[in-house]
Formats: C-alpha cells, structure tokens, sequence
C-alpha cells in the first residue's frame, strides 16, 4: 500500500523522522521528488547533524536555498546547527541584551549563554520552518528532521526554554535585588520593551509554533523505521509522544524489508523482519505502512530516487 494523504493539496509542510540510519533522507527526498513531479515548488530541507542531501542528490546544496534540478521546481537547503544559532543570535540578540545591560554589566557574552539554553535550537528551527511555510515562497516543504532523540525534543521546548531563561534572566535581575522590585522599576526607552516582555513574547512564540506544528490540514508526519528490534522501539516511543502531544502520524515507512530470501542468510533475515512487520501492523492498525525493500544498489541521483518515488506511492 502506498502513502495515504501526504500528498493532498492543502498539505504545506511533511515532517520526515525517525531513528538516525533508517533512510529519513532518502524517503523525505522521494517524496519532494513526488510534490515537485507534480508541479509544485517544492522545497527539502534537512537539520540532521550529518546532512546527506548533497550526497543522495548529486550536487552540493549547503546552507542556501539550491534549485537541485533545472527541470523540477525542487530545491534543497541543509541548515546547521551553527546557522540556526547564528539566525537566533541575529533576530532576537540585540533586544535582549539592551534590556539585561540596562540594569546590570554584562557583555555581549550573556547573549551567547542564553543561546545555549535547551529547546533554543529546535524551537528556532521550528520557527524558521513555520516561516518559510507561511511565507508563501514554496507549495511544500519537506522537512528530513533529525534523528528521533533530537526531534522529541521539540515537543517540550517551550518549557525548556522558558525555564532557562528565567533562571538567566533572574540571576542578573537579583543583584539589584526583589524580582518585583526590578519588574516594575526597570525600564528602557519608552519604545523599547521590558525584560518581562521579551519573555512573554517568547511564551507566545512558543504557543504558536504548537499550535502551527498540530495543524493537521496543512503538517503531516510520517516515520520511518526498519523492521528490527531498535527500530521498532524507538518508532513506539516517537509515535507515542506524538500523539501524547496531539501530533498525529498516519503513515509509517518500514524500510529495508528483504523481498525474497535466496540463500540462508536472506531466509533468516526475512524470518525476523517478518515478525516485526507484523508487530508494527498489529500495533498500528489504524495507521497505512508502507514496506520500501532493500535495495541492490546504494541511493543516489535522480534515477533511482524517482524508484523510490514510485515504491512509495505505488
């Protein structure tokens, strides 16, 4: 059976996860390839620590928007961790660290610090995500998330951040003593806004980038899993938080599936593989699982890519 509903009009932004090493990359690049056959702009987008899409493509891509195929309207971003921080720093430094340095000495480096705090990264990317969704610049973005530990995170990042950040912001604001006292005492320029509205405004970036990313008309989520032990677990434990946060997966990928077991090796491979597919079936009847076979040769350029297009989608 072939993906269902990942490919309707009104879906904007494809989130592609699962455990590192199950092939995210080469599903998430088969369905861009998919969208932008179809004659849409389509833009894939990876955030995995070791991007690959260069590889699988064929053609450097990197940290700028790349047009990978004259022919498509497909293009390719590899974002780093490092880029998204430096974006951040941009956006949202300059503000914060007026405020701080209003009412205490501190360099730039305070910045820096705040910048480290956990849920920063994944809550940026996100809101670098939504951004390119609702800027309107592509029909769909595919985004080739991180490995699954990485992307779970995302789920509790608006708490993380909020609590690092008031513990940075209230070990400055106690050297002039009560927090009350320097809520309501400590002010810029009239223009500009308060240490506690920088916060706020944080909280309410946050409560948006959820209620952006349970959108389920326009963000679908499909995982991709192998048919193993590990595999399995980790697909159990990433569906689970999903759905415990209201983000709902409806396509699984199973890849790596051996089709026919011609010699010992094969049989027993097979065997395995057998009793954790039907597991998974067992477990996600309600879900369509898609079985995406092992292949004789490694995945790379567009011919083979486009075979796994049509593996996919039948």
């Amino acid at each position: 059976m072939g993906l269902a509903g990942i490919d309707g009009s009104g879906v904007k932004l494809i989130m592609v996860g699962g455990k590192g090493g199950v092939g995210k990359t080469t599903c998430a690049s088969a369905i861009a390839l998919k969208m932008a056959e179809e004659g849409r702009k389509v833009l894939i987008i990876t955030s995995d620590p070791a991007p690959s899409l260069s590889d699988i493509f064929e053609k450097e891509i990197g940290d700028r928007e790349t047009r990978i195929d004259d022919a498509l309207e497909l293009y390719g971003l590899e974002v780093s961790s490092d880029i998204v921080l430096a974006r951040w720093k941009e956006r949202f430094g300059p503000e914060i660290y007026e405020v701080v340095s209003s009412f205490a000495s501190v360099d730039y480096d305070f910045v820096e610090y705040i910048g480290t705090a956990p849920g920063i990264e994944e809550e940026y990317m996100l809101n670098f995500i939504m951004e390119l969704v609702e800027g309107g610049s592509y029909d769909v973005v595919v985004w080739d998330t991180a490995p699954a530990g990485h992307t779970l995170r995302l789920l509790r990042l608006p708490q993380l951040f909020l609590s690092h950040m008031e513990a940075a912001t209230k070990f400055y604001m106690n050297m002039y003593g009560y927090i009350e006292k320097v809520k309501d005492t400590i002010r810029l320029k009239e223009s500009k806004k308060t240490l506690l509205q920088i916060i706020a405004g944080w909280e309410a970036l946050s409560e948006r980038i959820v209620e952006f990313i349970r959108d389920g008309s326009c963000v679908k989520y499909l995982i991709v899993t192998i048919p193993e032990a590990l595999g399995v677990k980790m697909t159990n434990r990433v569906i689970g938080e999903l759905e415990e946060n209201r983000l709902t997966v409806e396509n699984i990928v199973i890849n790596n599936v051996v089709r026919e077991a011609d010699c010992e090796f094969h049989r027993l491979r097979k065997t395995m593989q057998e009793h954790y597919i039907e597991e998974l079936r067992e477990t996600y009847r309600g879900k369509t699982l898609t079985l995406l076979y092992l292949a004789a040769q490694e995945i790379k350029g567009m011919d083979r890519i486009a075979g796994v297009t049509r593996s996919l989608f039948g």
